[in-house]
């Protein structure tokens, strides 16, 4: 019978994925007395945005996930950045595993939005874990269902996902437009010989009277 535990360690880059993946470093234990034969292991990461304080400039930005700060009493639930699956190889006793979760950096994603806003501190997160353990004792193999209640906290520092998109998109971030906003950009960036589509969203908030850098 398993009798498992999970401890978020740290959570690092992945500098050399297909795209961009931060690793969640798991130490699992076993108190049982059987060793663990592997684990088909599921988690699901959420952010906690309660858990934290929020600089002025942070609580501007996040005005349009979660309005105002004085509705952040009820506005204020978890997102969920990724569900992801992975393979734990078998151990006893005690093992570490890397679970690789790709992250987007989607400005229409609740989760894309929250991150983008943090300057400073952490992240809180919690890993939610569920799936199956597969087992051998003396009277052979067996398998069990993780229980649900299973879960490990973690405060990622936000350096470690400002140190992901510089790794991935240097100086860059993603927005979604429709196709008729790209065509009208192209007009405008023809029209005025702009070369980039950042210099003429640029000229375009300049002439709103918004200050960019």
């Amino acid at each position: 019978m398993a009798d498992l535990s999970f401890h978020c360690e740290d959570v690092a880059c992945e500098r050399y994925g297909a795209g961009p993946t931060l690793l969640f470093r798991l130490r699992i234990d076993e108190a049982g007395p059987d060793p663990i034969h592997a684990i088909s292991l599921r988690c699901a990461v959420n952010i906690e945005p309660r858990k934290r304080d929020y600089e002025d400039s942070e609580e501007e930005l996040l005005g349009h996930l979660f309005g105002g700060r004085e509705r952040w009493g009820h506005t204020l639930r978890n997102l969920r950045l990724a569900n992801v699956s992975t393979q734990v190889p078998g151990f006893t006793g005690t093992t570490r595993v890397d679970v690789p979760v790709p992250c987007t950096f989607d400005m229409e994603v609740a989760s894309g939005k929250y991150l983008h806003s943090l300057r400073s501190g952490v992240v809180p997160m919690v890993l939610l874990f569920s799936g199956t353990v597969f087992g051998k004792g003396d009277n052979g193999f067996w398998v069990r269902q993780i229980p649900w209640e299973l879960e490990a906290e973690y405060a990622m520092p936000v350096e470690v996902w400002q140190r992901l998109k510089e790794l991935y998109f240097p100086r860059a971030d993603w927005i979604r437009l429709h196709r008729d906003t790209v065509d009208a950009l192209l007009r405008y960036q023809s029209e005025n010989a702009i070369p980039t589509w950042d210099a003429a969203i640029g000229k375009l908030l300049d002439d709103a009277g918004e200050v960019t850098p």
